[in-house]
């Protein structure tokens, strides 16, 4: 599975750092402190490309707003977030010297979304709607820049969860799932499936190995009850497994107990009304071990 890391250079807007005081984490109302985001998206398999723009990343301290434009020749004006999976990130911005102090958010503004676009599995193009990219871009929630500190984050864009194929529409919905990763505190879960076991499964569920060998669902906390997307109990990810490998890979994940199963039922995600749907899928849960994610290191789960 593909490990590597593409990174794209980011040219800040020159920002008014105003210095903030109050916020009891400072000694100084001047202080500041180093941050970095990047992007990646958590792996999907239901379609090939999901081409958005990017144009700039805002974060939110008190009153302020601060921005960083996207420069035109990083890429990330006209991106494919599917090419941010299995570990892969764009930077947004680097080791950039901010206020310290707590922000409410951070958010990805988008640019003309006539220009964004899905491309399915057989190859046909689709249009693409976010409903709310044009008011207030798309958040996350807050984090905090240490005085004197370094801190870097990623920002999960999980088109897997976030994307949406109401039937008759013509068209695709955005509705963003964005998870905030703090870099300092994730680790990684992989592992494979055991060819006799996917068959088997993939065979009762009427599933075809050759183009799909089913996914793995990964909740938090140790003996947890697995369900679906659109559940009352959603996953945090859900991996695909390769069709080649039979090998899946989860990052950013944060440190933490989880509980991983596996299923080669197809998760429609949505109903007929294009609202998430909650399904009744056959899981196969990992067993004999107890699943802990430390920070920075890979836990492997093979499913026997």
């Amino acid at each position: 599975m593909k490990r590597s890391t593409q990174v794209f250079t980011v040219s800040a807007l020159a920002a008014a750092l105003a210095a903030c005081g109050g916020d009891g984490l400072n000694s100084s109302s001047d202080a500041t402190g180093t941050a970095s985001f990047n992007l990646t998206d958590a792996a999907v398999d239901s379609v090939r490309e999901v081409n958005i723009s990017i144009m700039a990343l805002e974060l939110k301290r008190d009153d302020e707003i601060i921005r960083f434009d996207v420069d035109p020749a990083s890429g990330l004006e006209n991106i494919n977030l599917l090419d941010l999976q299995d570990g892969t990130v764009a930077t947004l911005i680097s080791e950039q010297e901010l206020p310290a102090g707590e922000y409410e958010w951070v958010r990805l503004k988008l640019g003309d979304e006539s220009t964004f676009s899905v491309v399915d599995n057989n190859g046909g193009v689709h249009g693409l709607f976010v409903p709310s990219g044009d008011t207030r871009g798309l958040q996350t929630s807050g984090f905090v820049v240490p005085a004197d500190g370094i801190v870097s984050f990623t920002i999960d864009f999980d088109v897997r969860k976030s994307l949406i194929n109401p039937p008759g529409l013509g068209r695709y919905l955005l509705k963003p799932v964005l998870r905030l990763a703090d870099n300092s505190q994730v680790g990684t879960i992989t592992g494979s499936i055991d060819p006799t076991l996917l068959a088997q499964t993939c065979t009762d569920s009427g599933s075809n190995t050759a183009t799909y060998a089913g996914a793995v669902y990964i909740h938090e906390g140790h003996d947890v009850t697995p369900d679906d997307l659109g559940s009352s109990n959603e996953p945090l990810i859900v991996a695909p497994v390769d069709t080649e490998t039979y090998e899946y890979g989860a990052w950013f994940i944060p440190e933490g107990n989880y509980t991983v199963s596996y299923t080669c039922d197809i998760d429609e995600l949505e109903d007929t009304d294009g609202s998430p749907a909650d399904e009744d899928l056959t899981f196969v849960p990992a067993e004999g071990i107890e699943i802990v994610v430390e920070a920075g290191e890979e836990t492997s789960v093979t499913f026997e």
